[in-house]
């Protein structure tokens, strides 16, 4: 189930997913932020928290495709997935990993999100923050 998930994610992340996350995520899905200390419950607020990533994490792309958001590694594994991925954001390079765990219904009930290094963290927050609050 979990490849599928995942496949479906990676059509999302392409913009290429009919239904988009209405289709991706349960009810109950749970979001971990690498800059909320609480973490965010519902599918709602996931949403919002997701597509403000997406946005925020597309990359200094700027004639150099190296520098978009992209996805390096995966993992699968029963019922998670570990996405790892590089890009670039106001100059600063940002490395993370996105784990991911759905349900038998092949619906993400969790998704966390874990970057590097501190610039990187601290850019991400500010052009989230402003698109949260847009």
């Amino acid at each position: 189930m979990i490849e599928d998930v995942v496949a479906r994610w990676h059509r999302y992340m392409q913009g290429d997913l009919p239904g988009g996350l209405e289709e991706l995520l349960a009810d109950d899905v749970v979001f971990y932020s690498p800059v909320v200390y609480t973490p965010q419950r519902g599918k709602e607020i996931t949403t919002r928290y997701l597509e403000a990533a997406a946005a925020s994490l597309a990359g200094d792309a700027a004639g150099d495709p190296d520098r978009a958001f992209r996805y390096t590694k995966q993992v699968l594994g029963g019922d998670t997935a570990v996405l790892e991925f590089e890009t670039s954001l106001d100059g600063k390079d940002v490395n993370g990993v996105d784990i991911v765990r759905c349900d038998d219904a092949g619906r993400i009930v969790e998704f966390r999100v874990m970057m590097r290094p501190l610039q990187a963290i601290q850019a991400v927050h500010e052009a989230m923050g402003r698109r949260l609050t847009a």
